[in-house]
């Protein structure tokens, strides 16, 4: 498990210090206590006019394997080689439009991604990790699970314990075991577009 830091340069919550994305997972199922938990934090979340436009499909293997297959065999075929391991897969899904007016919502990717956000560090803090994933089929996902037209599926997320390095498959090891490291806060915290922000 990889989690030192090459280049931290504050100190910061240890909740938020701790997440990280490992491919190496336990195939143990999550406690239902435990994903509930990890969902009513997404739940409550912030959101543009309290709209809520994040929808969760829920795989947990434990006790919806083909749900979790259907959501397994989105994934390119590079993350299902570890994702497979994972006990529950969550697809994370926006709603394009309010629900209170149906015009179009600017912010509901935003704010899934907040959701999404408060629903890892739970997970951080109830002891598991979480992984998300950019590298799904979108459209076969929207297939799958019967999902709207006007709602966006965004990401897979992969959620369970951490697992052994060592079960993963050769390429993924020196990613797993890396120093983490991250672009200098100067790069990130601007005063001005060209400008780096200092305290």
């Amino acid at each position: 498990m990889s989690q030192h830091r090459a280049n931290p340069e504050a100190e910061f919550h240890p909740i938020i210090a701790g997440r990280w994305s490992p491919r190496a997972f336990d195939s143990r199922a999550v406690e239902a206590e435990k994903l509930t938990s990890c969902l009513e934090a997404a739940r409550w979340s912030s959101s543009c006019f309290g709209d809520e436009p994040w929808r969760l499909i829920v795989a947990d293997r434990s006790n919806n394997e083909d749900g979790w297959n259907r959501l397994l065999a989105t994934l390119v075929e590079k993350n299902q080689r570890w994702a497979k391991q994972a006990p529950v897969l969550i697809l994370a899904c926006a709603s394009d439009n309010f629900s209170r007016n149906g015009n179009p919502n600017r912010w509901s990717q935003y704010d899934t991604g907040q959701a999404m956000m408060s629903l890892t560090l739970q997970a951080t803090a109830e002891g598991l990790v979480a992984h998300p994933m950019g590298g799904f089929d979108p459209a076969a996902a929207k297939a799958a699970f019967d999902i709207p037209a006007d709602v966006t599926p965004l990401s897979v997320t992969a959620l369970g314990y951490a697992g052994d390095a060592d079960t993963l498959d050769e390429a993924f090891k020196p990613m797993e075991l890396a120093r983490r490291s991250r672009k200098p806060l100067h790069e990130i915290a601007l005063a001005s577009w060209n400008h780096g922000w200092q305290a």
